[in-house]
C-alpha cells in the first residue's frame, strides 16, 4: 500500500502567505481534525534541544500547530521525556530550564510544558510489543496517558542512526533513561590501544562512570551502554563500536520502542517533519554545525516510516553544501548522511520497521 505524505517547500513570496500558515494548511489536508475529538488531551512530541544547540524547531513554528489543534478541539501540551546522559536535560527541572530558554515558554507557544516521564525519568509504563528484542518496552506515562499526539521532528543526521525522523522521536523520545539504556544496550565502546595516548578524556565525558584509566582507557563493558560520547570527544579517534555488529540490532530495538509508543494510540497520532537547519548531529548535541544541504520545507503524515522516507528522498536530492561536514556524496541524488556518518546504514531502520508493521516505505507525494 501507498500512504499519502503532505509537503510544503520553504519557499514563499507572496504577502498573503508565510511558512506558518503553510503549517496550519498542512495540519488541515493531512487531517488533524480526523485524529483529535473535542477534549483530547494531545501529546506534542518535540525535542526542546540540547542547551547550545540552535537548529531545534523554531517556537513561532510550534505555535501555529498549537493553534490548529485547539481549532480542532484538543488540549495540547509540549512534552518530551528526559536523557540517559547528563546535560541540561536530564532531569525534568533542567529540562523545562532549557525549553523555557530555548523559547517554548507558556507565554510565547500557548501551551503548557510537561515533562512526560518525570522529575528524574521514573514515571513510565510497560507495554507489551511482540519483537524479536523486547516483550516490554518502558514507555513516559504521559504520553501512554494522552489521547492523541503530534509528533513534531527535525530531521537531521545522527552519529549512531544515520538519521534521526519520526521513528527515533517516538523510539528515543517517548522512552525515559532506563528504556533509552534498553536501546543502547548491546552497542559497547572499545579502545584502540594502538590510537589510544591516555589523555583521560574520554573519561571525563562518559556519563556512567565506564570508562577508567590504567596506562590507557579501558571500558568496563558490564556499566557501557553505547551512548557514543566518548566516541565524539576522543581526539585521537581511539575509541569505536562494532558497527557491522551492533548498529543494525540498535536500529531494531528503536523501532520496536516506537511501535510501542504508538500501540495505544491507533489512528490517533499524526507526523509532522521539518526539514530545515538539517546539521549532521542530533540536537541532542550541545552545538549545531553548518547544515549540510538548503532548507526543503515541512511534511505532514499519519505514516512514521512513509514520511521518514519521503525525507531521505527529497534531502538526497539536493546539492551537498561545500564548507560543511559533508565530505563526500554532495551531488543531487547520493546519500547525504551516509556521506557523513560513513558506517551506518540508516536504511536498515526504515527497512525493518516496514517489516515489523509500523508503516511503509512506499508513498504518494501531495504538495501544498
Amino acid at each position: 500500500m501507498s500512504s499519502d505524505v503532505y509537503f510544503s517547500r520553504i519557499r514563499v513570496r507572496s504577502p498573503n502567505e508565510n511558512n506558518c500558515t503553510k503549517l496550519a494548511k498542512l495540519c488541515g489536508l493531512s487531517g488533524l481534525s480526523n485524529i483529535i475529538y473535542d477534549g483530547d488531551l494531545t501529546a506534542v512530541k518535540i525535542h526542546f534541544g540540547e542547551l547550545g544547540n540552535d537548529t531545534y524547531i523554531k517556537p513561532i513554528f510550534v505555535h501555529s500547530i498549537i493553534d490548529e489543534i485547539k481549532r480542532a478541539g484538543g488540549k495540547p501540551f509540549l512534552t518530551d521525556t528526559n536523557t540517559m546522559y547528563v546535560g541540561s536535560r536530564h532531569y525534568a527541572v533542567d529540562h523545562l530550564v532549557t525549553a523555557i530558554r530555548h523559547g517554548f515558554a507558556y507565554a510565547v507557544i500557548d501551551a503548557p510544558l510537561i515533562i512526560a516521564d518525570g522529575l528524574k525519568g521514573n514515571n513510565f509504563t510497560e507495554i507489551n510489543v511482540p519483537g524479536k528484542h523486547f516483550k516490554t518496552v518502558k514507555i513516559a506515562r504521559d504520553i501512554v496517558d494522552s489521547d492523541a499526539m503530534v509528533v513534531l521532528s527535525h530531521v537531521k543526521g545522527h552519529a549512531l542512526a544515520g538519521f534521526g525522523g519520526a521513528i527515533k522521536n517516538l523510539a528515543m523520545g517517548c522512552a525515559p533513561p532506563l528504556g533509552k539504556r534498553d536501546q543502547h544496550q548491546g552497542m559497547q565502546a572499545e579502545v584502540n590501544d594502538q590510537l589510544c595516548v591516555g589523555c583521560g578524556f574520554c573519561v571525563t565525558q562518559c556519563p556512567f562512570e565506564a570508562i577508567h584509566m590504567k596506562v590507557k582507557a579501558y571500558v568496563d563493558k558490564s556499566v557501557c551502554y553505547g551512548c557514543s560520547a566518548c566516541l565524539q570527544v576522543c581526539p585521537e579517534k581511539a575509541i569505536d563500536f562494532n558497527w557491522k555488529r551492533d548498529v543494525p540490532k540498535f536500529l531494531e530495538r528503536m523501532v520496536e520502542y516506537a511501535a510501542g509508543a504508538v500501540s495505544e494510540m491507533v489512528g490517533k497520532v499524526l507526523y509532522i517533519s521539518f526539514l530545515t537547519g538539517i546539521t549532521p548531529d542530533c540536537d541532542c548535541v550541545p552545538w549545531s554545525d553548518a547544515v549540510i544541504v538548503p532548507d526543503i520545507g515541512f511534511l505532514a503524515s499519519t505514516d512514521p516510516v512513509a514520511i521518514d522516507k519521503v525525507a531521505i528522498d527529497l534531502i538526497n536530492e539536493q546539492k551537498g553544501l561545500e564548507n560543511s561536514t559533508l565530505c563526500r556524496n554532495h551531488k543531487p541524488g547520493e546519500d547525504k548522511f551516509s556521506g557523513i556518518w560513513d558506517k551506518v546504514d540508516g536504511s536498515h531502520l526504515l527497512d525493518y520497521a516496514e517489516e515489523y508493521g509500523l508503516g511503509s516505505q512506499n508513498y504518494t507525494i501531495i504538495e501544498v
